[in-house]
């Protein structure tokens, strides 16, 4: 097991927003302040550890003919949990992404874990899997989030960067999270372009 490995591949080379384009729906959606991208992403890097360690666990008894339905399964039981965490001590964040954390049980992130790694090693590394690429889905959707907020009003939570006149309200809109979406896939991809080439 490489840890440095695993999180380079989740935070640059296999970030699963940025590299793999999945998870679209609810990197779209409520990137629109930094608490729901922190908040999403914390919830989804819990269950995608947890479920990884699972799935890991029960790798060798899982039938292969069964194996997406039981995934689902071990999934929705570990977002079940985090719903109700979060209902009973973020109230708040619950309410702000409603309906998303229950979508997490088809999020594909979590999905493409389970089946490309989850269920082919041992615990450890599935767990580190699970973690490094947890960690990049939350710092892609803060950045979204940040600058969406910042740009759009002006302000990070309670605090006021420039005076919400000379914001750009459009960023705050559902095209404004697939500009930003379109922006850090472009940077993202012209970066390991030019790693690729310095490399060469």
């Amino acid at each position: 097991m490489d840890f440095g490995k695993q999180l380079k591949e989740g935070l640059i080379t296999q970030n699963p927003v940025l590299v793999q384009l999945l998870g679209m729906c609810s990197t779209l959606a409520i990137t629109t302040t930094v608490s729901n991208g922190i908040g999403m992403g914390l919830s989804v890097t819990a269950i995608l550890i947890c479920s990884n360690v699972v799935i890991s666990l029960l790798r060798k008894v899982i039938p292969s003919q069964v194996r997406i339905a039981a995934y689902i399964v071990v999934i929705a039981g570990f977002v079940t949990i985090v719903d109700l965490l979060l209902q009973a001590f973020a109230q708040d964040i619950a309410e702000s992404l409603g309906v998303f954390i229950p979508l997490i049980v088809v999020n594909c992130i979590i999905l493409a874990r389970a089946e490309s790694f989850a269920s082919k090693n041992k615990i450890l590394p599935a767990a580190v899997d699970g973690l490094c690429q947890g960690i990049g889905y939350t710092l892609v959707l803060v950045v979204m989030s940040a600058i969406r907020e910042l740009v759009g009003t002006g302000a990070i939570g309670a605090t006021q960067f420039f005076p919400a006149e000379y914001s750009v309200m459009m960023l705050t809109l559902p095209v404004g999270g697939f500009l930003t979406l379109g922006f850090l896939i472009a940077l993202m991809q012209w970066a390991q372009n030019k790693a690729g080439k310095g490399g060469k």
